[in-house]
C-alpha cells in the first residue's frame, strides 16, 4: 500500500451533506423528492416520488417550483429504514418517457399483484390536474411500459366531470384480492366545508380498467392528496385540508389548513366518517410551509408515515418550493386512532443491520454528500431507473451506511466494483464510526479506462480488531469514477 493515500486525505473538506450525519429525515439528498407513496414487497418497502428538479430563470438563478417541468418518478427502496437504495428516476411523461401523451408525472401511487401466476407492479400518476395514468412493469423498479397509451381516468369518465382537480392517486389492493383507486382534488367556490372532489371507483381485475362509476367521498374541507389504508378491518381515508378552513371547520372537526385528516369505513368504498386529524402542515416545524402530502404504510408490523417538507432546499439556503421525503413512525391503536404523527429530523429505528460480507449496492446509504447515481447498465442507462451505481463523485464527496455489523471477526479484505474514466490518481478511504473515525483501509481505483465494472481489491490497512455492529463511511479523493458494489471479506 502507499503511504501517501494517508496525506490524500488528511486536509481533506468534506462535501456538505444538507442532512444531519445521525438523521435519517430527509431519506434521499441527492435528488429532491416530493407527494412519497409506500409499496411494501418482500422485504422491502419501495417509495416513489414527484420528481421536482429546480427550474431557472434566463440568467441561471433557481426560480419558484413551478411543477410543469415535472416528468419524472423518483423511486428509493430499503430493507431496515434508514439506508436507502437509490433506484433512479423512472421516465414517466413527455416524449422522452414511457407514457408520451402525458405531459407531467405528479403524485405516484403503487401497487402490486399476482395475476397469472406473476407479481405485476403498477404505477398510477397525475398528468398534472388533467387525469390519472397507469403505468406496469415485471419489477418494482421497472422498465414501466404505457398499456394503455391514453389516461385511466379524464373528466369524460362518469361522475368525473365536476371534479376541480383530477389527480393524487391512492390505490389499495384488499385481502380479497379486489382493488380500489382514490383521486380527485380541489375546492368549487360554493363549496368551501363539504367540496365534493373526491372519489373512490373499484379497478378491474387488470389493474388497469376500472369497474363501475367512481363515488364520491364526502370528506369536509378537502384539498388534495388522497390516501388510503386498511388496519383490521376497517379502511382508512386520509387527506389534506384545504386553505379556507373556517373558524366553524375548526371548532367542528379540530383541524386547520393544510393538514392530514382521517376518515374511517367498513368499506374501501366508504361511506366515509371523520375520525380525526394526523399530520400538522410540516411548516409548523421548519418554518416553511407549504401542499402536505402524505401515504399511511406498515413495514415489518410497525406502521410508518411518509411525507414531503422543505427541509432540503433549506439546508440548501433556497426557499422555493422544492420538496423532500421524510418518514416517522407512529403507533396504531386497538380502536384505530393515530394522533398527531410527531415530525422529526432523527426519524426511524433501524430495523435490521447491513450484512458486510454480502455484496451491497454502493447506492445504498443512510447521508451523502455531494455524490448522485447513474445507470450501471444499458436497461437503466436507457429508461432512468433500475440497477444503479454510485456517480458525480468528487474530492471530499463521502456516504455512510449506517449500522453495519461486522460480527465476530475482523475482516481481512475489502473490494468493490468500479468503473473509470479518467487516469489522475483517485482513491477511497474506508473509516467506522465517523468521517474522523478509525480508518480501515484505503482502494486506489485502478483498470482499464471506459470498461466495464471491474474488481478492485485492497488488503485492509488497520490492525485494531473491527467487530460488531458500526457506521461505515466511505470517503472520496478523486473523480471521474464509479462504483456498483462493495463488500468485505
Amino acid at each position: 500500500m502507499n503511504a501517501n493515500y494517508t496525506k490524500l486525505f488528511e486536509k481533506l473538506e468534506m462535501t456538505e451533506s444538507f442532512k444531519g450525519l445521525d438523521h435519517t429525515n430527509p431519506c434521499m439528498t441527492q435528488r429532491f423528492g416530493a407527494d412519497p407513496y409506500a409499496l411494501v414487497y418482500g422485504d422491502r418497502v419501495y417509495f416513489y416520488m414527484t420528481g421536482d428538479s429546480f427550474e431557472y430563470d434566463a440568467t441561471g438563478n433557481v426560480t419558484e417550483n413551478t411543477y410543469s417541468k415535472i416528468n419524472t418518478i423518483q423511486v428509493i427502496s430499503t430493507n431496515d429504514m434508514v439506508n436507502f437504495t437509490d433506484h433512479g428516476s423512472i421516465k414517466a411523461a413527455s416524449g422522452l418517457g414511457c407514457a408520451k401523451w402525458a405531459s407531467n408525472s405528479w403524485a405516484p401511487a403503487a401497487a402490486w399483484k399476482e395475476i397469472d401466476g406473476k407479481p405485476q407492479f403498477f404505477l398510477y400518476f397525475a398528468d398534472s390536474a388533467r387525469g390519472i395514468g397507469v403505468l406496469t412493469a415485471d419489477s418494482p423498479t421497472g422498465p414501466f411500459k404505457d398499456p394503455l397509451d391514453h389516461a385511466l381516468i379524464t373528466k369524460k369518465v362518469p361522475n368525473c366531470e365536476t371534479i376541480e382537480w383530477l389527480f393524487d392517486p391512492a390505490v389499495l389492493v384488499d385481502d380479497d384480492g379486489r382493488s380500489y383507486l382514490y383521486f380527485g382534488g380541489g375546492v368549487p367556490k360554493d363549496k368551501i366545508e363539504r367540496p365534493g372532489t373526491a372519489r373512490v371507483v373499484e379497478l378491474g381485475a387488470d389493474m388497469i380498467s376500472i369497474v363501475g362509476e367512481p363515488q364520491v367521498i364526502d370528506a369536509p374541507y378537502l384539498f388534495e392528496d388522497s390516501g388510503i389504508h386498511k388496519a383490521g378491518n376497517k379502511y382508512y381515508y386520509t387527506y389534506c385540508s384545504h386553505w379556507q378552513v373556517d373558524q366553524k371547520g375548526t371548532k367542528e372537526y379540530g383541524f386547520h389548513n393544510g393538514e392530514i385528516v382521517c376518515m374511517e369505513s367498513n368499506s374501501p368504498m366508504g361511506p366515509f366518517t371523520f375520525k380525526e386529524t394526523i399530520l400538522k402542515n410540516p411548516g409548523e416545524y421548519s418554518g416553511l410551509f407549504g401542499n402536505n402530502h402524505h401515504c399511511v404504510f406498515s413495514f415489518q408490523g410497525n406502521w410508518y408515515m411518509t411525507y414531503h417538507t422543505r427541509v432540503l432546499e433549506k439546508a440548501m439556503g433556497i426557499q422555493k418550493g422544492y420538496r423532500c421525503t421524510h418518514i416517522d413512525g407512529f403507533e396504531m391503536q386497538e380502536d384505530g386512532t393515530i394522533g398527531f404523527i410527531k415530525q422529526t429530523l432523527e426519524g426511524r429505528e433501524q430495523l435490521r443491520y447491513v450484512n458486510p460480507y454480502e455484496e451491497n449496492s454502493a447506492v445504498n446509504f443512510a447521508v451523502m454528500g455531494g455524490v448522485s447515481s447513474i445507470g450501471a447498465d444499458s436497461i437503466s442507462s436507457y429508461y432512468g431507473c433500475g440497477d444503479m451505481a454510485l456517480s458525480d463523485i468528487h474530492t471530499g464527496d463521502f456516504i455512510k451506511v449506517q449500522g453495519v455489523d461486522f460480527g465476530s471477526e475482523t475482516p481481512k479484505s475489502f473490494a468493490a466494483s468500479v468503473r473509470r474514466s479518467t487516469e489522475d490518481e483517485s482513491v477511497i478511504q474506508i473509516r467506522i464510526d465517523g468521517l474522523d473515525g478509525q480508518v480501515l483501509g484505503y482502494l486506489p481505483v485502478t483498470g482499464d479506462l471506459e470498461k466495464e465494472f471491474s474488481l478492485e481489491a485492497s488488503v485492509l490497512l488497520s490492525d485494531t480488531p473491527v467487530t460488531g455492529v458500526h457506521d461505515l463511511f466511505f470517503l472520496f479523493y478523486g473523480e471521474g469514477y464509479e462504483i456498483k458494489n462493495w463488500k468485505f471479506n
